[in-house]
């Protein structure tokens, strides 16, 4: 990929004029439409990504970096006879396009047959769905740099370090084919997360904001939520493992729920939590409690959306996975989809977990002797047939008693099953967008969860 960074000082005309530097829809097609021209085989898929990205990244109470990067790639999949080629390259250049297809070609003569190939498809219907806020797009340090001051200022006041990062990107997605198919998508983000620690480290709080919109994004409330988290975890107290009530704030849901799946190939095939023993699977059969409603909404406007539901060009279409407990749908690809008679679907992404009304000082109030968690780090795949991950608590663990926060807590390892989280939910918040730990985060509440495993205690901070 090319990435070309660009100085951040008074000379930069990117900085100064918050140009939108972005292939439009005509552009975008006239250079896939070229890639297309220069193969003769029957199946050809190109990929283009043209992303703008501008951050900020602070730490030790300064500003450390500041990057403005425009990158863009073109991945060509050329397939005969069931064979596939893939390349990718940077340069858009006729020369370098006849070459990179010229390789792709190369490379499918030597490749075995895949069983699995799927033709492209023909020309598909979209949403008309776009995410893209022209004053993301075109933020640049004038508009992050009073977010980064409010936090380095609100960690100053405690004297407290604040370190972090604060970023906008705008994305230009594009899939086509020779089927006729072309399918254009252009979204914006943006995201500030921090973390506050005490000088000597002994403390530390997180908090983050996203969204779609740079506008929304509240430097503020930021400020506050790791601030506060960082004076409150002072001399944390040291508890036994075990089971405990939680309450999970939505970064800690969104850490995650994302990493459960609805696969119908791996529930079919007797590979999954969703596979019933004995034969067959558990759709159409009540898991969950009433209250856990699971769905994808790539057309939520709270997330960055997309109008293409994977790298094929099949559209993007909101699903039900869990309906009040019911586990409603599969995620089929093109091929098992093909296989089984049903419709391909959506992955599983963009999830959105129904919540209810509740704040998250009510969630605590509930809650006999428990546990707040922020959030979780280093998550860790133990059995994927029954979702079970490992992980720590990270930046704020807080003993509840009475309804009550009495003490910080030491971190925990955990121990749990995503299936048998789900099944504890015993109360919900209102849900929010929340950024999980190497996922791409969900509309997610906060829970009240009943039995959850903590394993063994953590000294990390």
């Amino acid at each position: 990929m090319l990435t070309r960074a660009l100085p951040a000082d008074e000379r930069n005309p990117y900085r100064l004029t918050g140009d939108i530097v972005m292939l439009s829809r005509e552009e975008a097609k006239k250079i896939t439409d070229r890639v297309l021209s220069f193969t003769s085989f029957p199946d050809c898929t190109v990929l283009l990504v043209n992303s703008e990205t501008a951050s900020i990244r602070f730490a030790l109470n300064s500003v450390t970096t500041s990057g403005f990067q425009v990158s863009q790639a073109i991945e060509i999949q050329v397939t005969k006879d069931n064979k596939t080629g893939i390349t990718t390259l940077s340069e858009f250049d006729d020369k370098s396009v006849r070459e990179a297809v010229r390789r792709a070609e190369q490379l499918s003569e030597v490749a075995p047959p895949n069983p699995e190939f799927m033709p492209g498809l023909g020309p598909q219907k979209y949403t008309n769905f776009e995410n893209f806020v022209d004053g993301t797009a075109s933020a640049r340090n004038q508009e992050m740099i009073p977010g980064v001051r409010t936090v380095i200022e609100g960690a100053r006041l405690k004297n407290f370090v604040a370190a972090g990062f604060f970023q906008r990107d705008a994305t230009v997605s594009v899939v086509t084919n020779k089927g006729g198919l072309f399918a254009y998508d252009r979204s914006t983000d943006s995201r500030l997360s921090a973390t506050i620690r005490t000088p000597d480290g002994s403390s530390s709080g997180w908090a983050s904001r996203q969204s779609p919109d740079i506008a929304r994004i509240d430097a503020s409330a930021v400020a506050t939520a790791a601030t506060e988290k960082c004076d409150r975890w002072r001399n944390p107290k040291r508890l036994d493992p075990g089971h405990y009530t939680v309450v999970l704030e939505p970064t800690a849901v969104s850490d995650l729920l994302p990493r459960i799946n609805f696969n119908a190939r791996a529930a079919e095939e007797g590979r999954s939590y969703l596979s019933k023993k004995g034969g067959g699977t558990l759709l159409g059969e009540k898991m969950f409690p009433e209250s856990i409603t699971l769905r994808s909404d790539p057309f939520d406007k709270r997330t960055r959306g997309s109008i293409v539901a994977d790298d094929s060009g099949l559209p993007a279409a909101p699903i039900t996975w869990i309906e009040k407990g019911v586990v409603k749908n599969f995620q089929y690809d093109r091929y098992w989809a093909m296989q089984t008679g049903k419709q391909p679907t959506s992955r599983v992404d963009q999830l959105l977990l129904e919540g209810g009304a509740d704040s998250l000082e009510s969630l605590i109030a509930s809650v006999d002797r428990g546990l707040l968690v922020t959030r979780f780090f280093y998550i860790r795949a133990l059995n994927p047939q029954t979702l079970q991950y490992t992980g720590i608590t990270r930046d704020g663990l807080f003993l509840i008693e009475k309804g009550k926060i009495t003490s910080a807590a030491g971190n925990f390892r955990f121990n749990e099953s995503i299936v048998h989280l789900l099944q504890n939910v015993v109360k919900m918040g209102v849900p929010e967008r929340a950024q999980g730990q190497e996922t791409d985060g969900m509309i997610a509440p906060a829970l009240v969860v009943k039995d959850f495993s903590f394993t063994s205690v953590s000294d990390a901070v």
